[in-house]
């Protein structure tokens, strides 16, 4: 009985394990799209989003642009948006 049950909490510590993965891959597909459509919308390659730019290309970020711009720059980079999009997941 105990090898039934060692080899169960195996599997099922592997396919916590494997979800974990799948998460984070996910996770890491979502940023990358990200910042994809950042580069698109940033017309002058400065790495800072106005709000135009933002509505132009980003329209969940310039809904969004004055929680995002917490220091009230005018302008949003990448590390704005990776870090409201961590207080948006509870991280």
């Amino acid at each position: 009985m105990r090898k039934g049950y060692a080899g169960l909490s195996m599997a099922v510590g592997a396919t916590i394990f494997i979800g974990l993965g799948a998460a984070q891959a996910q996770n890491a597909a979502q940023l990358a799209a990200m910042e994809s459509k950042f580069a698109a919308a940033d017309k002058d390659g400065d790495g800072k989003l106005t709000a135009e730019e933002a509505k132009a290309g980003m329209p969940r970020v310039s809904a969004n642009f004055e929680k995002i711009d917490k220091g009230r720059k005018g302008f949003v980079t990448v590390e704005d948006i990776k870090d409201a999009m961590a207080v948006m997941m509870g991280k």
